[in-house]
């Protein structure tokens, strides 16, 4: 369980050692790949000024390009995430002061839309790198970033608070500090659960393509070359060709870059599950295999786990004393209880902020419409993850308890996750309008489509990471059917569960706003709620009721997190312990 980093490892040089057939076979892998990434870097930093056109092939010739361009972007943003979610999960489990503020601020972060973060992150962008499309690029990392962090931190957060006692004893026994437990014992024990979460943010990425690649600033539209701003040139001018090549070259990327990326980190993070005996759940990756065979690989890696251990210094031990730490509890306390009235004191200055907004601005007859509107998408996201979860987790715990099955179905699950729901209007809308159907009841589905899967890759990692000695001790006692369900799997997978709700509660209401509002050329669509409040009030350009709009439904996702999700939440972590 402690072997992550490891830095006593010296390695061969690579200099030194002879290459064999497997570093042969991957020299041309490796090569193509930095390849890649060079002429895509370079393309991202290209002259350009704001109302210089940009335009988009439908020719499926320059789909191959289109689609190196998104990816880089979205493992650019993958990466900032990654760092984000360190930071943000650190801070927030290891420190209840600043868990006080970050929850609730991860709440509204995650409902609130990715146009809002990309109107306010684009010119700040553009400024940044005057003349040059790398400002364009920084701004569409941004707005794929926001779609990819907020599940990704509370995966995190989520394991570091459900750490088995066991362990916890085990690190206070090595006397490691808060540097050492988190890269030694957290990150390990939350590995398998964080890699799922990060095949879901990449599909996440592909959810909220378009509105990243194609941009509207200062009254111009800047398309950037990629599969998104393919997918909107499509949309506009009624492609259905293109929208097929669009949907296979997605395909593609998403089986090139499970192969190349999230299945061996999958199978390398086999090894941080918590039993003792692996049992019959390993993971493959034939590329995973290969570097292990590979001598160079290997010695460049020894070599870099090696420096990584000594720059960071794994083994520098804490030193605290027991007096020390009992004379700074005092300062604890009036600190805590100084940071609680700093909060309220926030809260309060904002409410009273949002009072005179609304008095002033939108009226209180307005008001209580928008929050008439939030009630009944309320109603419509607790129902529909009530349903995602119902059919969802069964079908997570099967797969999570079977490898060999989860592998064949890992890069389907990823590509239904990554499928833009603005693809199904053209079926959506043909289909409504055909049969005559509510649109209030029959376009609630698309809320729960993109992020019903939260729930699955999180139940999936879950109970992926079910000890074998406990499926062996249930078996030994007898246990079946619904009593094993009640007894084993459901209390296993149940941390896991609360934070895919969590998420796809999150994502629901951000998604309403594409769901409530369908149009088809022509034709429109349009359910009662909140999210197509704040489609029409953006497209008629009322910024008084988009802010309206936006901040009921961050009030309505931090109440509904707050009052019930984090009850949940905290009876998780009490089981856990």
């Amino acid at each position: 369980m402690f072997e992550l980093f490891t830095p006593g490892r010296t390695g061969r040089s690579f200099l030194t050692t002879t290459p064999n057939r497997w570093d042969w076979a991957l020299l041309p892998l490796v090569l193509a790949v930095l390849a890649a990434l060079a002429f895509g870097a370079m393309q991202m930093s290209r002259p350009f000024t704001v109302g210089q056109p940009t335009p988009i092939s439908l020719d499926p010739l320059y789909l191959p390009y289109y689609l190196l361009r998104t990816m880089l972007r979205m493992f650019t943003a993958l990466g900032f995430a990654l760092l984000f979610t360190f930071v943000f999960a650190a801070l927030a489990a290891k420190y209840r002061t600043a868990e006080k503020v970050l929850i609730p601020l991860l709440d509204v972060l995650q409902s609130v839309p990715i146009l809002g973060f990309q109107a306010i992150a684009i010119a700040p962008f553009i400024a940044l790198f005057p003349g040059n499309l790398l400002g364009v690029e920084c701004a569409a990392i941004f707005a794929i970033f926001t779609s990819q962090a907020w599940n990704m931190a509370f995966s995190l957060y989520q394991s570091i608070k459900t750490i088995p006692p066991e362990l916890n004893e085990a690190a206070c026994v090595f006397r490691l500090s808060a540097w050492q437990r988190f890269w030694r014992l957290e990150l390990p024990f939350a590995m398998p659960g964080l890699l799922w979460n990060m095949m879901m943010s990449m599909s996440g990425g592909w959810f909220f393509l378009v509105a990243a690649e194609a941009i509207s600033v200062a009254n111009q539209d800047i398309k950037l070359p990629g599969i998104g701003a393919y997918i909107a040139v499509a949309i506009d001018g009624k492609s259905g060709a293109a929208i097929a090549w669009a949907i296979g070259a997605m395909l593609s990327g998403i089986l090139l870059y499970d192969q190349l990326f999230f299945r061996p980190l999958l199978a390398w993070a086999d090894k941080f599950r918590f039993e003792e005996s692996q049992g019959d759940t390993a993971q493959q990756s034939w590329l995973l295999d290969w570097g292990r065979r590979s001598v160079w690989l290997r010695a460049v890696t020894d070599r870099f786990w090696t420096m990584l251990g000594r720059t960071l210094g794994w083994f520098s031990r804490r030193q605290d004393s027991p007096i020390k730490q009992r004379e700074s509890q005092p300062r604890n306390i009036l600190w805590s209880r100084a940071w609680d009235a700093l909060i309220l004191a926030v809260a309060v200055f904002a409410a009273w902020r949002f009072v005179v907004f609304v008095h002033s601005d939108v009226g209180w007859g307005e008001a209580a419409h928008v929050i008439g509107l939030g009630f009944i998408t309320l109603v419509r996201v607790l129902l529909l993850i009530a349903l995602a979860s119902a059919v969802w987790v069964p079908i997570a715990v099967w797969i999570g308890l079977r490898p060999q099955y989860s592998q064949k179905v890992q890069a389907v699950a990823q590509f239904l996750a990554a499928f833009p729901v603005n693809l199904m209007f053209p079926l959506v809308v043909y289909v409504l309008v055909t049969y005559r159907l509510n649109p209030n009841i029959w376009l609630s589905p698309l809320m729960v489509f993109g992020t019903q899967w939260y729930i699955l890759f999180n139940v999936v990692a879950g109970a992926s990471t079910l000890p074998n000695e406990l499926r062996l001790a249930a078996d030994n006692l007898g246990l079946k059917g619904w009593l094993k369900w009640k007894r084993v799997y459901l209390p296993a997978v149940f941390p896991s569960f609360i934070t895919g709700a969590i998420t796809a509660s999150g994502g629901s209401w951000n998604a309403s706003i594409v769901a409530e509002y369908v149009t088809w050329g022509k034709t429109s669509l349009v359910a009662d709620g909140l999210g197509s409040y704040i489609k029409q009030m953006t497209d008629a350009g009322d910024f008084h009721r988009i802010a309206l709009g936006i901040g009921v439904m961050c009030v309505f996702v931090m109440l509904l997190n707050r009052f019930f999700w984090r009850k949940l939440y905290l009876l998780a972590e009490d089981r856990s312990h």
